[in-house]
């Protein structure tokens, strides 16, 4: 489902965005009927226009024929990711409640989270194990007497990516994590060090978190 979710907001976009072409290319009396609102707002519009079928030849008429069609295709699409966000919704929190209490973890965090795990069971022995498959275990980069670490760049880059997601905010929501941001900044660490610190131990957070949900699965599917 999320598969299908991630499609549905690629195509999403990439309509939105041929109306935006479109709008600007428009003739000048459509294009200022059009001007105001958002993309969101213009999807809404251009949905509701109403063009002469017998008049398809002029420009106005054409681009109002092309502009409804987009516009159909947006809301068709968005109604799509909406049902496919109710059903991520309900499948996550009944198989992942653990993972989805931790701060800042969104039903799309958990759900990516439990893909990567799902896929890689092999490499959930340890929380080290798990941070390497998540890209998010240090790799030493110290040079005479510098010492220091560097990001990993291998590893699978979506759950990369959501905990990257999930330190950006709890940088900026979570009384913890903020004060230890204050305390590692005036211990002259830079920010791309303590995220990748944080990272880290978000990865085992998340994995204890994890695993707690993925035994509690298995013990219900022996039942």
């Amino acid at each position: 489902m999320t598969v299908a979710r991630a499609g549905a907001i690629k195509a999403r976009t990439a309509a939105l965005n041929q109306l935006k072409d479109l709008r600007l290319t428009a003739p000048e009396p459509l294009r200022s009927a059009l001007r105001a609102g958002g993309l969101r707002q213009l999807a809404q519009a251009a949905a509701r226009l109403r063009p002469d079928p017998t008049r398809l030849a002029e420009p106005t008429q054409a681009t109002k024929a092309a502009m409804r069609s987009v516009g159909r295709r947006v809301q068709i699409l968005t109604d799509e990711i909406n049902d496919l966000d109710r059903q991520i919704t309900a499948l996550v929190a009944q198989i992942a409640p653990a993972t989805l209490s931790l701060f800042a973890v969104s039903t799309h965090h958990a759900a990516q989270l439990v893909i990567t795990a799902g896929a890689n069971p092999d490499r959930l022995h340890s929380e080290a194990a798990f941070a390497a498959l998540c890209g998010a275990s240090p790799i030493p980069a110290s040079s005479g007497k510098s010492h220091r670490h560097r990001l990993n760049r291998a590893g699978d880059r979506h759950a990369n990516r959501t905990l990257h997601m999930i330190t950006v905010l709890r940088m900026r929501w979570h009384p913890a994590t903020r004060a230890y941001v204050q305390r590692r900044t005036a211990e002259g660490m830079t920010k791309l060090e303590i995220m990748r610190c944080l990272k880290r131990y978000i990865a085992r957070e998340t994995y204890h978190a994890l695993i707690s949900d993925l035994t509690t699965s298995q013990r219900l599917d022996a039942v």
